[in-house]
């Protein structure tokens, strides 16, 4: 399994970072390519997420737990 970690910036204030695991069942078939190039479903996921913007992400293979920034 593919995992997106985005890192996500607070829009009322930019300086507020963290990481966050954003896979969901909709990502069950991102292949790690489709990952580093921006997976589609990584836009609607930020779509259902207005108050925040995306500053990065990245790629890992397994299970991991969110952490902060």
């Amino acid at each position: 399994m593919i995992e997106i970690i985005a890192v996500l910036c607070s829009l009322a204030s930019p300086g507020n970072c963290h990481e966050q695991i954003v896979t969901t069942s909709d990502f069950a078939d991102v292949s790690m390519q489709s990952c580093l190039m921006g997976a589609p479903q990584l836009a609607e996921w930020m779509n259902q997420h207005p108050a925040e913007r995306l500053a990065g992400w990245r790629c890992a293979s397994g299970h991991r737990t969110g952490r902060g920034a």
